[in-house]
């Protein structure tokens, strides 16, 4: 239903004819929103009152104007009326196409999904990255396939996208394509977006996803103890491969800088800071936010050991980073020949960063988030756990406090 319905007569006097005369108009608004459509009336300005909204005076032509105008607020409030019943929400928009007997353009989803893909796309780089594009190509795929599976067809109408409709391509995410809660609530907050961006626009008068509640859950991030660190660190490859690898990912250990950072590092990155001493200067590539990072002495050492590196001179790069797949691949190699049972990959590093590098060693969360390049404390949350240690540092300084007391 509608919160508000309004009609209101005015003149335009920017659009007066050789004769002196202006049209009237009718302004319907509807909830706020409002639409005009010609009375195909004129009147000498002078004969309007403005206050009224009516011709002024009793002369035969003011009435017979004021009745005609009467007439037609009338059919408005009734087509306003028998709109309602059928499709219980009406826009002025639509309230006005029904009264020039003109129909709306239906409207359906995938070429507005495909549209907002292709704008996103143009502002690669500037202001969304690469990730994101990915993220809604695979989001617009399978939206395609829930279509296919659901509805035996390749696109809907807009308008016929209810609360149902995102209740059972949550339900196809989780079931026939075995996404997990995480990545089933991440498609559908993508899709959202699209659903925003027609409502916005008019388009949609609900909100589909009104009664839709589906939460993330807290996923345990794994990350490496001061002890696995050591094994491998201390750890000889025969490859030189694994050992490239190897320092690469102990250096995002020691930053907490992602893969796609620490693969377009040169020396422009590498600075004096505040305190006199080495730090990286970058912005990460997902979040576009600045990031800066003190060199701890060993990524400050790993730095030193590829200066000389034929690619890193060629490429004008810190270190000789492999594709992320291929990283991840031998990190596997190095998990099983380092005797580390948990599934290692790059990410891992940030995660190690975050815990056992700097909030077990006591560098404060505030800390941790700048220099993980975090606009939200809330996201460095995630990624941190107070290991036991700590616990047990802290309350023993407690324990020695109340002891002196």
């Amino acid at each position: 239903m509608n919160k508000t319905f309004n009609l209101l007569f005015f003149i335009k006097k920017n659009k007066i004819r050789t004769n002196g005369t202006a049209p009237i108009y009718l302004r319907i608004t509807i909830d706020g929103k409002a639409a005009d459509i010609t009375a195909k009336r004129y009147i000498d300005p002078k004969k309007w009152d403005h206050k009224a909204h009516k011709a002024v005076g009793n002369s035969l032509e003011a009435k017979t104007l004021n009745n005609y105008l009467k007439t037609l607020e009338q059919q408005v409030y009734d087509s306003h009326y028998l709109m309602l019943k059928e499709e219980d929400f009406v826009t002025a928009e639509s309230l006005k196409s029904k009264l020039l007997g003109t129909d709306i353009t239906t409207r359906t989803l995938i070429p507005i999904f495909q549209d907002h893909n292709d704008k996103v796309e143009a502002l690669v780089g500037q202001d969304f990255a690469p990730g994101t594009l990915e993220r809604y190509k695979t989001s617009l795929k399978h939206t395609q396939e829930f279509l296919n599976w659901k509805y035996k067809t390749s696109d809907i109408d807009i308008t016929k996208i209810d609360n149902v409709f995102i209740n059972e391509y949550d339900f196809w995410l989780r079931s026939v394509r075995k996404c997990a809660n995480n990545t089933a609530v991440k498609y559908l907050k993508n899709f959202k977006k699209i659903i925003r961006l027609c409502m916005a626009n008019g388009w949609l008068s609900k909100d589909p996803f009104l009664g839709y509640k589906a939460k993330l859950k807290i996923v345990e991030r794994p990350y490496l103890s001061r002890e696995e660190i050591q094994v491998v660190y201390e750890k000889e490859f025969v490859s030189e491969r694994l050992s490239q690898v190897r320092d690469i990912f102990l250096f995002s250990c020691y930053t907490g800088l992602a893969y796609v950072d620490v693969k377009k590092l040169s020396k422009m990155h590498v600075n004096f800071g505040i305190d006199g001493d080495k730090w990286i200067f970058t912005h990460r590539q997902k979040t576009d936010t600045s990031t800066r990072v003190p060199l701890l002495p060993l990524a400050q050492e790993l730095i030193s050991k590829y200066e000389d590196h034929p690619e890193c001179i060629n490429l004008n790069v810190l270190f000789p980073v492999l594709s992320n797949q291929k990283m991840n691949s031998y990190l596997k190699e190095i998990a099983n020949v380092c005797g580390i049972t948990k599934e290692l990959t790059f990410h891992i590093a940030r995660h190690t960063f975050a815990t056992t590098i700097t909030l077990s060693n006591g560098v404060p969360i505030e800390s941790v988030s700048k220099m993980l390049g975090h606009t939200n404390i809330k996201t460095t949350q995630h990624y941190a756990k107070i290991l036991d240690q700590k616990v047990s540092n802290d309350m023993l300084a407690l324990r020695i406090k109340l002891q002196d007391t």
